[in-house]
Order: C-alpha cells, then sequence, then structure tokens
C-alpha cells in the first residue's frame, strides 16, 4: 500500500510546480541573455546613427508643444489679466481724484458764490442806508435863523423854514433820497427847489443864486443841487430850508426836528 505525505504549510512545493518554475526562469534568463545581445549593438548603433522617428516620439513632441502653447497662453492671460487690474487700479486713483478735484471746485464755487452773495447783500445795505440816510442840506454851517422866528419881512409874521448860514455860491445838497417836483423861481423864495422825499415829506431849499436839477429827476443824499445866493425876499446870501408834509406853501413842520429825526446833528 502506497503511503502518501499529508498537506501542510511546511510542506514542500510539487514536482509539477518546481519543474514550472524552473522553465520559467530557463526562459527568463535566456530572454535576458537575448535582450541584452540584442540592446548592445543597439546601443552602438545608436551612437552611430540617429534613431528612426517613431509614432510615440511624434506624440511626445507634440504634447510637449501643446504644453508650451497652453502655459504661453496662461502666461498672456495672466499678463493680460495684471495689466487690466492695473489699468482698473490706475483708472481708479484717477477717477477719485477727479471726483475730488470735482468736490473741491464745487465747494470752491459755492463758496465764492456765498461771499459774492454776502457782498451783494452787504452793497445792497450799504445803498438802502445810503438812500435812507439824511444829510445837512450845507456842509459845516450853522442855523442864523431859527423856526417860528418872528419879523415883518415873512408875509406870515413868522419864519416857515430856518436859515442855514452859507455865502453865495455854496454847495448846496439834498438832505435825502427823493424826486424833484419844483425847480425855478419861487416868488418870495427867489430860485428855489423842492423835493418830494422817499418817506412822502417835502423839503425846499429857497434863495438860490442857481439851480442844477429838474423838474422829475431823483436825487440821493449829499447830491448837490443848486448853490446858496440872496435871490427873492433876502437881506443877504443864506439858504433858507423848510420841511413840509405837503408841497404847497403852509405846510410846513420844524426843519431841525425833521432833520434830527432823521439822524442829521443841527
Amino acid at each position: 500500500m502506497a503511503f502518501t505525505r499529508a498537506t501542510g504549510k511546511h510542506r514542500g512545493a510539487s514536482r509539477t510546480a518546481r519543474r514550472t518554475r524552473k522553465i520559467a526562469g530557463t526562459a527568463t534568463l535566456a530572454a535576458t541573455g537575448i535582450v541584452a545581445s540584442m540592446a548592445a549593438p543597439a546601443l552602438a548603433a545608436s551612437a552611430e546613427t540617429p534613431a528612426e522617428n517613431t509614432g510615440l516620439q511624434q506624440a511626445v513632441v507634440m504634447g510637449d508643444e501643446l504644453a508650451g502653447r497652453v502655459a504661453a497662453q496662461a502666461d498672456a492671460q495672466e499678463a493680460d489679466a495684471e495689466a487690466a487690474a492695473a489699468q482698473a487700479k490706475a483708472e481708479a486713483v484717477a477717477q477719485r481724484a477727479a471726483d475730488e478735484a470735482a468736490r473741491r471746485a464745487e465747494a470752491a464755487e459755492k463758496k465764492a458764490k456765498a461771499e459774492r452773495e454776502a457782498k451783494q447783500r452787504a452793497a445792497r445795505e450799504a445803498e438802502r442806508k445810503r438812500l435812507n440816510a439824511f444829510v445837512a442840506p450845507v456842509a459845516d454851517s450853522y442855523v442864523s435863523t431859527g423856526y417860528k422866528a418872528s419879523s415883518s419881512l415873512w408875509s406870515s409874521g413868522s419864519h416857515t423854514g430856518i436859515d442855514f448860514h452859507a455865502a453865495t455860491g455854496t454847495s448846496v445838497h439834498a438832505v435825502g433820497a427823493g424826486t424833484v417836483v419844483e425847480a425855478g423861481w419861487g416868488g418870495a423864495y427867489g430860485n428855489n427847489i423842492v423835493i418830494k422825499m422817499h418817506d412822502g415829506t417835502y423839503t425846499q431849499y429857497g434863495h438860490l443864486s442857481s439851480i442844477g436839477v429838474s423838474v422829475g429827476q431823483s436825487v440821493t443824499p449829499g447830491q448837490q443841487i443848486a448853490l446858496s445866493g440872496a435871490t427873492g425876499n433876502a437881506t443877504g446870501p443864506h439858504l433858507h430850508f423848510e420841511a413840509r408834509t405837503g408841497p404847497d406853501y403852509g405846510s410846513d413842520i420844524d426843519p431841525i426836528a425833521y432833520l434830527r429825526a432823521h439822524g442829521v446833528d443841527v
């Protein structure tokens, strides 16, 4: 009876397996030797003659070229992106500078406009004050005959105005702004001027040697309107000045009080 060996992890390889490995090893060695023997002449030949181009080599070259083009395109796109970003940044900086310049220009214009308007308001206010201001009819003079003084020289028996001391040819001024309603001979007043003032009252200037305005003319405070004299019912050169509520004789009011009420110290 034949005995067989039990199989297990300590069991050696079977004869068939050993044979198979041997054959494979022999084949490998043979192949190695063949490859080595073939490789030597091939290597020697490659040193003398260029290798023949193959499809694989062409594919590698095309792949390298494609990769190069892709890389160049990527570099160009990156450069374009950087240039666009730089341009956008420069444009943003320029826009901010332009906006700031526009803001400053607008602020400067507003300031200049406000200053112009302030100057215009000041000028209008100054003009308003000037037109509303009153002055003495004769500068650096004094009252030589008062209001309501009694004398037979006057038809009413009393003085209806005041007399300012003034030599012939002294400048006579409108005491305030108004419009001339009479300019010419006035009988006992001699050459005279009557002005309707802006406040509705009237002022009269008599015994003038010459008249420098005409009816309908507007006058301003301090404007020269005539020269003093002694025409009409006068004993010597002076200016007769009256303040009235109306244009006609008999509507006279106290000239000193009138002038003082308008800020004139007489």
